[in-house]
């Protein structure tokens, strides 16, 4: 994982003099590999399975009823949170029920194949808008795509946290290319995937309000206003996923959003309230408190700095950055979820500081 990561700092510091073959050809070959080796350093991949052949096969709601529920099942040997509901958006439950037609091991290597697929979308987006943005088209890419974390643990994982993070970065795109309700309802799709990408929606309406300073624009006076185009493709996209989720899982879906709040109750090792404490032997619950009253007015402040015409973008990358710091339960693959942000943000010190936590989470979840 060092060597990984000294690499990945040095393809950072030389990407444009590398060339646009040399460092494509790094990202395809890296993604490639670690979407061949069997799942690494967790078995989430096995309980995505599980969850699918759960509603698909035995009739069995995965928002209501655990793995255990169902301990004949194939994926089951495999599962470690055999206790435990889905903790997932709808969207991504129902997209992995055809994956219970398939043998447990292929239906692994499928969603190992979907989330390489995700992070080279990633790549390739982040790439295609960073020119705009004043950025190295190869090293936006090049953050994103060769972090050891996100190869190891998202592609390696595998983990839904890329085609999370890809759905929102489209509503990011969208935004970006004046494609607002398009991008509202990809907005709406990634937070059906995974709750965690909500920190971006509230700096997106900000940002297409007509109450912002930088509002005076000509798409602003011909038809819906951005805000308005945006709040659209999100009341579309809601209504949609829910009226399908309903169908499928009537209202227990909405559980899975609960259980994901639930997650800040558990501690993980190495999250930064917890290893706070552990170091000054502060009570844990006291250290996660003031770490969320900390992002609580992080948050505010980012809000109230968008508000006034600020890059909307930036603060949106600092604010998913500050989760990380914030949360209690903090897992290396989560890394993924300010990276291509920050990646399009123009800020070197939120980028140095992403970097910092590559290298603390380098050890993390790693049975030695």
């Amino acid at each position: 994982m060092w060597v990984g990561f000294g690499a990945y700092l040095g393809v950072l510091a030389w990407a444009p003099a590398l060339g646009r073959r040399l460092v494509w050809g790094m990202i395809v070959v890296a993604v490639i590999a670690f979407a061949c080796v069997p799942p690494l350093l967790s078995h989430d991949v096995y309980s995505y399975v599980d969850y699918a052949r759960l509603g698909a096969l035995h009739g069995i709601d995965p928002y209501v009823h655990p793995p255990a529920a169902f301990p004949a099942d194939p994926a089951f040997a495999h599962v470690t949170w055999p206790h435990t509901t889905s903790a997932y958006g709808p969207l991504f439950t129902l997209a992995t029920y055809p994956l219970a037609a398939l043998p447990v091991g292929v239906a692994a290597y499928a969603l190992k194949a979907a989330s390489a697929a995700a992070v080279l979308a990633l790549a390739v987006l982040v790439a295609r808008l960073a020119p705009a943005r004043g950025i190295a088209p190869l090293r936006a890419a090049a953050i994103v795509a060769l972090n050891p974390l996100v190869l190891v643990h998202v592609v390696g994982g595998p983990h839904n946290d890329s085609l999370a993070i890809l759905m929102m970065m489209l509503g990011v795109a969208g935004i970006l290319t004046a494609r607002e309700t398009s991008a509202g309802a990809a907005l709406v799709a990634a937070i059906a995937i995974k709750a965690s990408t909500a920190v971006t929606a509230p700096f997106a309406l900000l940002t297409t309000s007509n109450s912002l300073p930088t509002g005076r624009n000509p798409r602003y006076t011909h038809g819906f206003r951005p805000v308005g185009r945006l709040l659209v493709g999100m009341g579309l996209g809601a209504v949609m996923i829910g009226a399908v989720a309903y169908l499928g899982f009537g209202w227990h879906w909405l559980d899975a959003f609960a259980l994901a709040g639930e997650n800040q109750g558990h501690t993980s090792h190495m999250s930064i309230p917890i290893t706070t404490a552990r170091l000054t032997g502060l009570d844990p619950d006291v250290a996660r408190g003031m770490a969320l009253a900390l992002y609580a007015a992080l948050v505010t402040y980012l809000l109230i700095w968008t508000y006034r015409g600020n890059d909307w973008l930036r603060a949106a990358a600092w604010a998913t950055f500050g989760l990380l710091l914030a949360t209690a339960w903090l897992l290396p693959w989560y890394l993924l979820w300010p990276l291509p942000l920050a990646a399009l943000s123009r800020d070197r010190p939120l980028k140095l500081l992403l970097l910092a936590l590559t290298a603390y989470q380098l050890g993390a979840r790693i049975p030695l």
